[in-house]
């Protein structure tokens, strides 16, 4: 325990063995590994999906949300872009050819020559001369054209002759593109003079036709170099992606498109230098918070070293937590719903305050490294998150506190978002989302809290909150049954309920955790309730009957009775300990001064083991209330003083004998704290022990009942000396002492009533 002298603190907790050193730095290993490979392993921004394996025209196998807004140049759709701008510029071509109009004049007037050859030949019959004339190259005449030119007289011949080179000419002299070619053919016939007689006219036109050629041809280099410089003006297409914005949904095909974007999106990764950054890196991080925690843990609450289950379940709490903070916070969408709150409420509901606020600061930081963007944001938010949910349950373990911590979070989330973020948020839609996202942590970090509160009670074997209400039930089983069984134990039951809480709530102990003990600590007298004085009639004292040894084998066995009626109704293990430490290893010492008398008599020994409780003495701060509020309680009662003063001075008396035996060596209390309990027990007792008044008529009758129901023993013990009781006691715990104390249940002489409980 810790001594206060002079007003300095000077500490010493309850030795620590090795193997619960070694314990604890196994622990630590086993959270040191496992937090690394948390840390090392990627959780992508893709949702869980390789994007760097996903090619065009494979289907995607799930939704691929953006984790954040960004930005990146489609080349895709700025090559489309600027290909559309080179299309626009139509082709260049160049100016027309007069050599190409020479040519096909030149061309003409041979195929005449050929033809009036044809015309002249005396040999030839007009079926020859057809076929002659159709096996002309250049042209692709009609039979009826054919006919008409073998037909024709000089005259007209002649002017058809003039009149086919005036068109040809006048038609090549115009710009003829490729693809004008056949609109300039229809043309033709506007190009005859008008006194050109229609069957002439078709032989000009048939023969014209056919010699129409392009004559002016595309600039290949001048185009280009136009569609070039349109091209050029084009600016890169750039895309914006929203944060949460759908990339590529489940079950759809990727195209160059969506492969574009997934690539963008593959680069907003941080890069990587192998594996010193994805390893090195993480490990001395968790390096050093595993050390800070170990190093909190070993100066200021070495207790829970001895506790294998907290340490189990504080090392699965953060690698849970770790782990979720892996996975939320480098997504901007999720990393204000992180519930650092829930892991400050399950320590300062589970294991200790101030270790919540170490665990919180430490898991903020470590929010801030996986942070990809806002990272003094995120880092400002998850500490005060945290210090929230660990403020509002400081001082009260209570549901309704975890209700009104909901509502603190969630207020201090949303002041801490509008503070950081107002001139983003400018009460856009996303920005309300963000908003709204730390209202509603508060109300997930709770309902993590409850659930997790839940599994830890029930699985874990860990005292909680909700199971202490729970067991602190009137209509409980056990406590129906020492109500019924053993009335008067279930009154000192609340009694020691409201003297330990008290204070508990004083010293700064666990109120609700002592009050739930100090109800079930004393359920083994379900089994054998009369052989314990406060249940029993009055003049009626079984023991009497009984041998000292059997009487205090039967009065230890409500320790044994009780566990196991504790095991029996799957009782927590806090509340077992209160059960088997509320006597420590005390003596029945009425019973072996009993057994000392009758000893002396026959000159036998006592073997004073027989006589003690099986322990262990107190190992918490609400174990050792508990057996003061015991004792205290018992010994006011038994002794029934007249005065605040002697009230005050009986207390003081039994829990010095309690520190002078060493019963409070492996529990945490100062002086200051034995000081403070001394003063909670004594406003409470002076009130329920009060003197009252008589009325003239209670006196006279009551004088007289008294004088002849007081046996001689119960004369000797209304005369003890209330100074006596004041006066420290040094009793070895091993010493046999020459004489009973003068406490009430170490008188030599066995009363027909036992004056206290043990």
């Amino acid at each position: 325990m810790a001594l206060k002298i002079d007003g300095k603190q000077g500490r010493y907790y309850s030795q620590i063995s090795r193997r619960h050193i070694w314990q604890g730095v196994l622990t630590g290993l086993v959270f040191l590994s496992a937090s690394i490979l948390i840390l090392a392993n990627q959780f992508s921004p893709d949702n869980g999906v390789n994007i760097d394996n996903l090619e065009v025209g494979q289907v995607a196998p799930r939704d691929i949300l953006a984790p954040q807004e960004f930005e990146y140049i489609s080349q895709i759709r700025t090559q489309a872009e600027q290909e559309l701008r080179r299309k626009s510029i139509s082709t260049i071509y160049s100016r027309p050819d007069p050599k190409v109009a020479r040519q096909q004049i030149e061309r003409l007037r041979k195929i005449f020559d050929y033809l009036e050859a044809v015309r002249a030949d005396p040999y030839g019959s007009l079926a020859e001369k057809s076929e002659w004339i159709a096996a002309v190259p250049e042209l692709n005449l009609s039979d009826i054209v054919i006919d008409q030119i073998l037909i024709m007289d000089d005259d007209a011949w002649a002017k058809t002759r003039q009149e086919t080179l005036s068109v040809l000419s006048q038609a090549m002299r115009a710009e003829i593109r490729e693809g004008q070619v056949l609109a300039t053919r229809r043309q033709l016939p506007t190009l005859v003079t008008l006194d050109t007689p229609d069957e002439d006219a078709a032989v000009v036109v048939d023969i014209a036709e056919d010699l129409i050629k392009p004559n002016t041809f595309p600039d290949q280099a001048r185009t280009e170099a136009d569609r070039q410089a349109a091209a050029d003006t084009v600016e890169p297409v750039k895309i914006n992606i929203e944060q949460n914005e759908l990339i590529v949904s489940a079950g759809e095909v990727i195209d160059p498109l969506k492969k574009e974007a997934l690539v963008a999106l593959s680069d907003l990764r941080p890069s990587t230098n192998g594996w010193v950054e994805d390893l090195i890196a993480p490990a001395l991080l968790m390096l050093l918070i595993t050390l800070i925690i170990g190093v909190y843990i070993y100066q200021y609450i070495p207790h829970i070293l001895k506790h294998s289950q907290r340490l189990i379940v504080l090392m699965l709490l953060l690698l849970m937590f770790i782990a979720a903070a892996k996975f939320m916070i480098p997504n901007p969408g999720l990393a204000y719903l992180f519930p650092v709150a829930a892991l400050s409420m399950l320590i300062v509901m589970v294991i200790d305050v101030q270790l919540a606020f170490i665990l919180t600061t430490v898991l903020a930081f470590l929010g801030g490294y996986l942070a990809t963007s806002n990272v003094h944001t995120i880092l400002i938010y998850l500490i005060f998150s945290g210090w929230t949910g660990a403020l509002s349950l400081s001082k009260s373990q209570r549901i309704n506190a975890l209700l009104w911590a909901c509502v603190y979070v969630g207020i201090v989330n949303t002041s801490v978002i509008l503070i950081f973020n107002y001139t983003e948020i400018n009460f856009t839609t996303a920005g309300a989302l963000i908003v709204l996202e730390g209202a509603l942590n508060g109300i997930f970090a709770t309902g993590l809290a409850l659930v997790g509160l839940f599994i830890i009670g029930n699985l874990l074997g860990l005292v909680t909150p909700i199971q202490l209400l729970d067991l602190a039930r009137p209509n409980h089983p056990l406590l129906s049954q020492l109500l019924l069984k053993a009335p008067a134990s279930y009154q000192h039951c609340l009694m020691i309920g409201n003297l330990a809480e008290q204070a508990a709530e004083r010293i700064g102990a666990d109120a609700l955790l002592v009050r739930v003990m100090a109800y079930y600590h004393d359920i083994g007298k379900i089994q054998r309730p009369y052989f314990f004085i406060e249940n029993q009639r009055e003049g009626v004292n079984v023991h009497e009957k009984l041998e000292p040894q059997i009487s205090a084998q039967i009065i230890i066995s409500h320790v044994k009775d009780g566990l196991d009626l504790a095991t029996k109704y799957h009782l927590p293990q806090a509340i077992k300990d209160g059960i088997t430490q509320h006597h420590g290893t005390g003596l029945v010492k009425y019973f072996y001064h009993q057994a000392l008398k009758a000893a002396q008599e026959k000159s036998l020994s006592v073997d004073e083991a027989s006589f003690r409780y099986p322990g262990p003495i107190p190992q918490s701060k609400e174990a050792a209330i508990l057996m003061l509020a015991d004792v205290s309680e018992t010994t006011v009662r038994a002794l029934k003083p007249n005065s605040a003063a002697e009230i005050d001075n009986i207390v003081q008396q039994a829990i010095m004998d309690r520190f002078s035996s060493g019963q409070l060596n492996d529990c945490e209390l100062t002086i200051a704290d034995l000081h403070a309990i001394r003063a909670a027990f004594v406003s409470i007792l002076q009130g329920v022990h009060h003197p009252r008044i008589k009325y003239p008529d209670q006196v006279t009758s009551g004088e007289a009942e008294a004088k002849a129901n007081q046996s001689p023993t119960e004369t000797n013990q209304s005369k003890i000396s209330t100074d006596k009781l004041s006066e420290p006691k040094t009793v070895p715990q091993n010493s046999k002492p020459s004489r009973p104390p003068t406490v009430p249940d170490a008188e030599p002489t066995r009363p027909s009533v036992l004056s206290r409980r043990e």
